[in-house]
Formats: structure tokens, sequence, C-alpha cells
């Protein structure tokens, strides 16, 4: 990789969250989904659209992980919550009849012990819990309150170096954010930008996973487009946090402003603050999770993973008396498990075809992302990234 040593730091935030699939200490089948779990998490199964008496139905909690996470975040959380009120819808309800958004009183793993036991003591029957932050809550958990269901997303129940454990009452979804990535960053640079930009909101796994791809994505494609080296520029940091404040905003107008085209905001809520920026500045923004472009005009396309359809299948699973515990699941290119929405993209040049042909490489292994977390083993041929303070 060609980076500008100016502004390098080494991601030492990242090497505390390294993200480690190690098999659990349970009796059941606890290694990651093979092909057949994929195909079941991700289930092209009509809905079931019966109607049901309320009294029989599941009820979700969906837990934040600290005081400042709303639910109307536009990224994770709001993913999260679109399965549960698919999955009402199929059963033709109401969400809000049935369940409920928890943020605990602080940031911390003992809040979320509490607010966990507060969803159980409320008579919830799911709790889905989105985000690493939840890994030590939910280790200890998951044997306290054995007749409870839970849903992991983007992480895996750890204890510092007591290693991964998956109880039975216990799924844990991944997804592939390097291949969302890298699909995000071939786009841009295919759609003919040369000056890229990446946000994210603090260095953990699944945030760096996302902006590694984006580098291998848009490396990708400047050697597809036959590019000189140093052609493709990605400006690339870290904003300190996932919700939207003006300081953050400021920071993404100061890239605008330095000639940056357009920005990948790995960044939850804070991606706002990026599209403001954008506003401002006359910039292009790449939102995440979800599709975002709806929030902003200036939001050309979204590096999408199947939130909504990993948490609707889990709780149809639950519901139909299915539910298939103690486990880890990965969702990827090859099940449809990430994505860019290209029917709300707004590309002048990239085309359909050309998605349809690098989706392709991507779900039959043609191509390979390294989703390493180690900025060092990340090499591209073309691209120079600079990593900024």
């Amino acid at each position: 990789m060609m980076m500008k040593s100016k502004y390098f730091k080494l991601l030492i935030a990242a090497f505390a969250f390294l993200f480690i699939l190690v098999a659990c200490g349970n009796d059941n089948d606890d290694t990651p989904a093979d092909e057949a779990d994929y195909e079941e998490v991700n289930g092209d199964e009509e809905e079931n659209g019966d109607e049901v008496e309320a009294g029989e139905v599941v009820r979700v909690a969906l837990l934040a992980h600290s005081d400042d996470s709303i639910l109307d975040d536009g990224s994770f959380n709001q993913g999260a919550w679109d399965g549960i009120t698919r999955f009402y819808e199929s059963l033709g309800l109401n969400v809000e009849d049935h369940a409920l958004f928890f943020q605990p009183h602080e940031a911390s793993d003992e809040a979320r012990i509490d607010l966990i036991q507060d969803a159980v003591n409320d008579g919830f029957d799911v709790l889905v819990l989105p985000g690493f932050h939840f890994e030590v809550a939910l280790y200890e958990a998951q044997e306290i309150f054995t007749d409870t269901t839970f849903i992991l997303l983007d992480a895996s129940p750890r204890h510092g170096d007591t290693g991964v454990r998956i109880e039975d009452n216990v799924v844990a979804i991944h997804y592939a954010e390097e291949e969302a990535g890298f699909l995000a960053g071939y786009a841009a640079v295919m759609e003919g930008f040369t000056d890229l930009g990446f946000m994210g909101g603090l260095p953990v796994p699944a945030v760096i996973r996302f902006g590694h791809g984006f580098i291998q994505g848009a490396d990708h494609a400047a050697e597809s487009l036959g590019l000189a080296a140093g052609d493709i520029t990605i400006n690339f940091t870290y904003l300190g946090g996932f919700a939207p404040t003006p300081e953050r905003q400021a920071e993404a107008v100061f890239m605008f402003a330095g000639g940056t085209e357009v920005i990948f905001a790995a960044a939850g809520g804070a991606g706002g603050s990026v599209m403001a920026a954008a506003e401002q500045e006359g910039g292009i923004v790449i939102g995440v999770d979800v599709d975002q472009s709806e929030h902003s005009s200036t939001v050309i396309t979204s590096a999408v993973k199947g939130l909504e359809i990993s948490v609707y299948d889990m709780l149809n699973d639950f519901n139909a008396g299915n539910f298939n515990g103690g486990r880890e699941l990965m969702f990827n290119a090859a099940i449809d498990g990430v994505s860019l929405p290209m029917g709300t993209a707004r590309f002048e040049n990239f085309t359909q075809d050309q998605y349809d042909a690098i989706f392709a490489l991507l779900a039959n292994g043609d191509i390979v992302v390294n989703a390493s977390t180690d900025m060092d083993d990340i090499t591209t041929t073309l691209v120079t990234v600079n990593v900024l303070d």
C-alpha cells in the first residue's frame, strides 16, 4: 500500500476489539454456520401472513448500547428495528403493540446487564442486541436468563481472554462488512471519483472492515480502469464516536473543503453529520448499514448489510418453534447478505451491469476481500491512503 506517513497513526484501539470467531464450549453445534445454515437464515420462504391472537405473540425488545444511542439512527439500530417491524407486519400486527426500544442509563457493561434484566422483568421473550458493546454483557446474561432468547448482531459473547461462549438461547450474527465496503469503493472509482474519503465512527472490527474493504474495492476498480499509481487517493480517519455532533460535521466539512469528493461514512448516527457537511460543501456521501438514500440527496449509495432480513428470519424461526441457538452465522455476498441498493442509487456512470458483474465475482469467491483489522495487512497497488489524525 502506498501511504503518506505524515498523518499516519497506528490503530491501537482496533487491537482491543479484534474479531475472532472461535468454537464455543457447549453441547450444540457451535461452529460458524455452513452453507445450509446460510440458506436457512436468508431463506426465500414466504412470509407468514396469518392473523394471530395478540396474547400468543412473542414480545421483542431492541436494546441500545448507550444512553445516546437512538432508535432512529438511520443506521444499525434502525436496520434491526426494521427486521422486528417486518416480523410483526408478517403476522398482521403493529410493532408498537409488542416491541420496545430500551436505552441504558449509561454506556457500561454493568448498565447493559441491568438493561437486559429490565427487559426480562418486563416480560420480553426475545432480546435483540446490536453491536460489539454487548459482548461482555451477553457473555454473563446468557447463563443467568436461560429462558430468554438473544439475537446478537455483529459480535460474539466474549469476556477478556476467556474466549467466545454461546449458549443454546443465543444466536450471534455477523456480516461481511469488508465485502460491502469493497463494493462501495469499487463503485466510487468506477463512477469517476478520484479523491475519496473514509470516516468511521470508532476503530472497532466491523467499522475497520468496512474501511479496509473500501480501500481494496477502490484499488480493484483503479486496476480495472487501467489507472496509474496515485491516481486514486483515500483520506482515512475515525470520528471518535457514533453520535452526530457539530464537531464531527466540522471535520467532514474540512475533508470536503480539502478536495475530497465522496466520503464513505461508516459512522452510525454520525453519518448525519457527514451528510450535513456534504450538503454544505457540495460533496457526496456513501451511507452504511441500511439504504440511507432518503436521508440526504447527497447519498449516492449505501454499503448495506442484511440487518433486516437476519433479524426477521431469527424471529420467524423463534415464533415457529424452530429457533436453533448456540451458533454463529455469517451474512455475506454468497447469500445476498451484503449489497449496494442499486434501485435507489444516484450513479451517473456506474451501471447495474457493472454492479452485477463485480457482485457475482464476490459471491462465487473469484474475489476474496481481506477481512483483516490490521491496516498493515491491507495492501494496494494503485491507491494512495492517507491515514489522518
